[in-house]
């Protein structure tokens, strides 16, 4: 259960989008009159979906121009199963007021590289768990590498003039499961994989439930070349797993591991911890405590929540890109919580409550805090969405960021009216990040079948 979670049946959530830094800023979507299908009696379905906003990116500080915008957003879901899906869609500005660049009709930093046509793809589904091979296509939001010590709740969305699609593959042959994805598959950017090999599947043959006792091998590299030139980067992970409780509902595991930075002397970091997943047709948790020790600037979670922003300037007072910041020697203590709940057994991504949290304490005083929590209220017919991050808390230079969504439905619930706002950090070509902020107000319309 823990391996295979984190392959392709956990990313079919992703067909929908979700709450993000950028200004389109979606939230999980709901599908009330559509109850789940029996799996023999699986049938195609389609979603068709259309939602016009005002929308203003505000610049602080009196830093550039005031933009406003007219945002209409049409969006189309295929459903073909547990193995085939797509969803196609993308957020058009047209401009109302203010901006720099000549008043383009469009907002231009939407669609001026090749990697913004990315977002046109929100999700292409091909295999699943359940098959030998796996592909998925589209934004990444709170993406693990498997065991996460590389990689982990780490967004391609974070840079609100960045649009990647991102892709992610999984495959099992014989005892090796792997994972490797690309944060953009139209630009040269971050790539990695981990290939998690079944002890026991070598030594006593094909276990009844796999996954049991594994080792397991990251690495990631980033190439800086797209969305914004940044400097490269290259971490290798190795992680030793044991899973102590194995029941239907209930898994349990304890885990080590050590990390360096190849090429870079006495850069390393270890690490211990457990888990626990407790999931229901219901109620879903997932827990993780792990005691981690950094030395000679690496880190575990180097690319995470942040890093789309951090690459161009780390948080603190350095001013420097994260390849280049001092990061002090020490220890600290991380911990990530996964809460979901449906009162209806739904069994898709669309759940009364949402909460996902991770927080990491280091010895030296600085605290990390990444989270989100989405609740849907009276029927679905009101969703309310939050996030927030917090990087260097307790220390200079510390970096918050916000944001909120509230969707009413009415009208039989075809009809909804929205809201959302935050912050924003826009990356300049001096390498410095322009704070902002974003709000709109709107309407959608969508029609399953």
């Amino acid at each position: 259960m823990h391996r295979k979670r984190s392959g392709v049946a956990a990313l079919l959530l992703l067909l929908f989008p979700m709450l993000g830094w950028a200004s389109e800023a979606p939230s999980p979507e709901e599908a009330p009159s559509v109850p789940p299908p029996e799996p023999a009696t699986r049938e195609w379905h389609y979603w068709m979906r259309l939602e016009a906003t005002t929308l203003a990116l505000l610049p602080r500080a009196g830093v550039g121009d005031d933009e406003g915008f007219i945002q209409v957003e049409p969006t189309f879901i295929l459903d073909g199963g547990p193995e085939f899906g797509f969803n196609l869609g993308a957020p058009i500005r047209f401009r109302m007021w203010g901006g720099n660049d000549g008043g383009a009709l469009v907002r231009r930093e939407d669609w001026d590289t090749l990697s913004d046509w990315g977002q046109l793809v929100r999700g292409l589904l091909l295999g699943s768990d359940d098959a030998p091979v796996g592909v998925w296509f589209g934004p990444l939001e709170e993406h693990k590498l498997l065991s996460g010590h590389l990689v982990r709740r780490y967004s391609n969305r974070t840079n609100p003039n960045y649009h990647p699609a991102g892709g992610i593959f999984t495959g099992t042959l014989g005892p090796l499961y792997t994972q490797a994805f690309a944060s953009d598959v139209l630009g040269a950017r971050l790539v990695g994989a981990e290939f998690s090999l079944d002890v026991e599947h070598i030594f006593f043959g094909q276990p009844e439930k796999g996954g049991r006792y594994t080792l397991a091998l990251s690495s990631v590299h980033d190439w800086g070349r797209a969305g914004g030139h940044a400097p490269s980067m290259t971490l290798a992970h190795l992680d030793a797993m044991a899973i102590v409780v194995a029941r239907s509902d209930l898994e349990a595991h304890l885990l080590a591991g050590w990390g360096g930075r190849p090429g870079a002397g006495g850069a390393w970091g270890a690490v211990v911890g457990g888990g626990v997943d407790y999931l229901t047709d219901r109620f879903n948790m997932r827990l993780r405590l792990e005691a981690r020790r950094q030395h000679g600037g690496f880190r575990q979670g180097f690319f995470g929540a942040d890093y789309e922003l951090a690459r161009f300037q780390a948080a603190g007072p350095d001013g420097v890109p994260l390849a280049d910041a001092h990061f002090p020697d020490g220890y600290s203590a991380f911990g990530e919580a996964i809460v979901e709940w449906d009162a209806v057994s739904y069994g898709g991504p669309n759940k009364h409550l949402n909460v996902s949290v991770g927080a990491e304490v280091f010895s030296w005083g600085r605290a990390d805090v990444d989270g989100r929590v989405a609740v849907q209220l009276f029927e679905r017919s009101l969703e309310v969405a939050l996030k927030g991050l917090a990087v260097g808390a307790g220390k200079p230079g510390a970096r918050y960021l916000g944001a909120a969504e509230v969707r009413w439905r009415f009208l039989g619930g075809s009809l909804y009216a929205m809201g959302t706002g935050g912050t924003l950090l826009f990356p300049t070509t001096e390498g410095t990040l322009r704070p902002g902020a974003f709000a709109s107000v709107g309407l959608g319309v969508d029609h399953v079948r």
